[in-house]
This record gives C-alpha cells, sequence and structure tokens, in this order.
C-alpha cells in the first residue's frame, strides 16, 4: 500500500510540474494523476478496511472518513471514467507517442 500512495504521490507532483511549466500535454499528465491517485487511494482505503474488518466502518475510526472521501474524489472535478476518456484521446493523437517516451 505505501509503495502505491508514493507512486500517486510522485505522478501528481509530475503533473503539477508540467502544468506549472506550461506543457502542451499538461492536461493529460493531470488526467493521469487524477485517475491514478484517486484510484490508488480508494484501493488502498479498501485494502485497510480488510485489515480492520468491522472497525473500519465505525464512526470514531478515521478510516471510515478516509474512504469516503477517498470515493468521493473518484467522481468530484470529472469522473474517473472522464478522465480515462482525455487520456485516449491524446493517445490515438499522432503525437501521442512523444506521451509514452
Amino acid at each position: 500500500m505505501a509503495t502505491e500512495l508514493v507512486a500517486a504521490r510522485q505522478m501528481v507532483r509530475l503533473a503539477a510540474s508540467k502544468l506549472d511549466a506550461g506543457h502542451d500535454d499538461a492536461t493529460t499528465y493531470c488526467a493521469m494523476a487524477k485517475r491514478f491517485a484517486t484510484d490508488v487511494g480508494f484501493e488502498v482505503c479498501n485494502q485497510a478496511l480488510q485489515l480492520h474488518g468491522g472497525y473500519g466502518y465505525i464512526r470514531e475510526y478515521p478510516l471510515e472518513r478516509l474512504l469516503r472521501d477517498a470515493r468521493v474524489h473518484q467522481i468530484l472535478e470529472g469522473t474517473n471514467e472522464i478522465m480515462r476518456v482525455i487520456i485516449a484521446r491524446r493517445m490515438l493523437q499522432d503525437d501521442a507517442t512523444d506521451l509514452v517516451r
């Protein structure tokens, strides 16, 4: 879980640096980072819930809120399905080969 979180953070930082620098592919990288980070965040919370069992649903434990927050971020600011469409459109463009190099 820790490895996945570090990878997600790095992707968000890469997207932010591209956005700050005004790169043409910043939108695509932001869509990738949003999709990846929110999916990883939800999956990590879900795995933590498995570890905690029924206690993960009790409001006294922070995991209950983390799980709800992680799930809602998959929907807010464009669903992850829309992020996939944005990424796919970029990949289908002629110069998309630069994206995966």
